[in-house]
């Protein structure tokens, strides 16, 4: 699987882990940065990997800061994503298998690196379940046509 993996500085030690980790699982991964501990700002982190995985380039991404919300605020601003917050495994089980969500974000400061390998496992191997939850799935798509100001084919 190719995964597009991004964190500020406040995750830049758990991203680093996890690449070594997906890299040894034999994923491609795609580091977008940051590549220090030097403080700089995430929503360039979270729009280089929801443009990624937005364009289809990636299947999946992983981003990383502080608390994991900004991340997932920023990365759901691209059009396409459909970021969530992962903060036990079952949650993320949910947001993949209901909400098709297509990136996870984790807070550093709240989940250690054994945490985050199981969150991110649990992201990667965890199908969506389609049926009544992909036409909600649809609705969030119709909702971000329609919030940007763009018109769906559907209501046309």
């Amino acid at each position: 699987m190719r995964i597009a993996i991004g964190a500020d500085h406040a995750g830049f030690a758990l991203k680093q882990g996890l690449c070594e980790k997906l890299r040894q699982d034999g994923h491609d991964i795609i580091d977008y940065g940051t590549d220090s501990g030097e403080s700089c700002d995430y929503p360039e982190f979270a729009a280089k990997v929801g443009r990624d995985v937005a364009r289809g380039n990636s299947d999946k991404g992983i981003l990383v800061c502080s608390t994991g919300v900004g991340m997932s605020i920023a990365a759901n601003k691209v059009p396409g994503i459909r970021a969530a917050l992962g903060t036990c495994p079952g949650e993320v089980s949910l947001v993949r298998r209901h909400n098709d969500a297509n990136v996870l974000t984790l807070g550093a400061r709240y989940t250690n690196e054994v945490g985050a390998e199981e969150l991110v496992d649990v992201f990667l191997h965890t199908a969506f379940e389609g049926g009544r939850h992909a036409r909600r799935v649809a609705e969030i798509s119709d909702l971000e046509q329609t919030a940007c100001g763009q018109e769906s084919d559907a209501k046309r």
